[in-house]
């Protein structure tokens, strides 16, 4: 009998298509994976399994010795095939792969499947993977249970783990957390060392687990998708103000209704042409809704035509009250605003109303100490960080 932790046994007696474990440095999500996957090549007399890393050197360094010695603690009979990376046993083969190289996952098929380090390959390299793996996973199963395909993976900033469970979160996956800390079997010094050696957004990948941007500091670090999340939309009649920011064929714009002394972000409209493919885009979405505009102060710059984007907005066919400031506020005062906005809870997301905005809350990073703008996450921000400035902060809502 093999003592589990209990994000192991959960991952373990999942019996979702896709079940993942997101976790810290030696949090034991590999040892969960490896002990599912011999769990489901005994479960499934005579069918193949296989088990897929970045590398054929992780596969010999990682992979092996860990089945290697589950199989002898389970006294379950087994030949280690090196040359043709597969371990044979009286129930089926246990196939290894190496990810590094897409095009050579063929030949073969299996009746479940696991990935182990999904987020150490770039995320087209990963998708690439994915799909390969996914044409290998055909044999029919007892009972017509559905063919699984799982995942154990420490996170690397938002990458393919990221967009599959929760950008693409859906019936049928489940993604389990898994921190370092709750681990009994390794030593404080360990966990001691890894804080010595790793920045603070780095650590939070690599001892709790969390999704965040490790490669420099997070902007918007008061956001948590799940937390700030809500289901407010926006009624008809109910006063709306909209942050905009102006980018030619990037226009930009988060729209708001306050509840209770608090803003929630509705519904964004984005990748509009110019101003006014943006202001029609607008008022189509919202045509009974009193609109209060809060722009880019820099909307009163008059174009080679003599007109204004401020010009283009307080046309009277669109009816909003257009609220501009001679300047716009020091962009560190916006990100003050609304990482305080979110801590004292008087911020909210809709996310599925705003997928792109909760994304770029968690995505941007600084670059030389200011918002990294190469990106491109830079627009939707922007918006929502004006109208959050001047509806809680200079409105005195605070």
């Amino acid at each position: 009998m093999i003592d589990l932790l209990e994000h192991q046994a959960e991952f373990i007696y999942s019996d979702e298509v896709h079940t993942g474990i997101i976790g810290g440095f030696r949090s034991g999500k590999s040892h969960a994976g490896a002990i599912k996957t011999i769990k489901k090549k005994f479960e499934y007399f005579g069918i193949n399994v296989a088990y897929y890393l970045p590398t054929y050197g992780l596969i010999k360094d990682i992979a092996y010795p860990k089945f290697s010695q589950l199989l002898i603690e389970m006294e379950l009979p087994f030949k280690l095939n090196k040359s043709d990376h597969e371990i044979i046993t009286d129930y089926g083969k246990i196939i290894f792969r190496s990810m590094d190289n897409p095009d050579s996952i063929i030949g073969y098929e299996v009746g479940y499947s696991l990935i182990d380090e999904a987020d150490i390959l770039p995320l087209k390299h990963m998708e690439s993977a994915f799909t390969k793996i996914v044409s290998r996973l055909s044999v029919p199963l007892p009972d017509e249970k559905s063919n699984s395909l799982d995942f154990v993976s420490t996170p690397e900033g938002f990458n393919f783990m990221h967009k599959f469970f929760v950008k693409e979160k859906m019936q049928g996956k489940k993604l389990i957390k898994a921190s370092t800390y709750g681990n009994p079997f390794i030593s404080k010094s360990y966990i001691e060392t890894i804080k010595m050696t790793y920045t603070e957004e780095q650590l939070q990948a690599y001892l709790n687990g969390d999704f965040v941007n490790i490669a420099k500091g997070t902007v918007y670090k008061s956001y948590k998708r799940e937390k700030y999340n809500t289901s407010r939309i926006a009624l008809e009649n109910e006063p709306l103000y909209i942050g905009v920011d102006f980018n030619i064929e990037k226009m930009s714009a988060i729209v708001y209704v306050i509840d209770g002394g608090a803003m929630y972000a509705v519904d964004q409209i984005i990748n509009k042409y110019d101003t006014a493919d943006l202001a029609n885009a607008i008022r189509d979405a919202y045509p009974n809704n009193p609109i209060e505009i809060n722009p880019d102060a820099s909307c009163r710059a008059r174009n080679s035509a003599g007109l204004s984007d401020y010009d283009i907005l307080i046309d009277e066919k669109y009816n909003f009250n257009v609220n501009v400031r001679r300047k716009n506020p020091e962009i560190s005062h916006r990100i003050r605003a609304v990482n305080k906005s979110f801590e004292i809870e008087k911020l909210f997301v809709n996310l599925e109303k705003c997928p792109d905005l909760a994304d770029a809350l968690e995505q941007q990073a600084y670059d030389k100490g200011l918002p990294d703008k190469k990106s491109g996450v830079d627009h939707v921000l922007d918006a929502a960080g004006y109208a959050v400035v001047e509806q809680i902060y200079h409105s005195g809502m605070d």
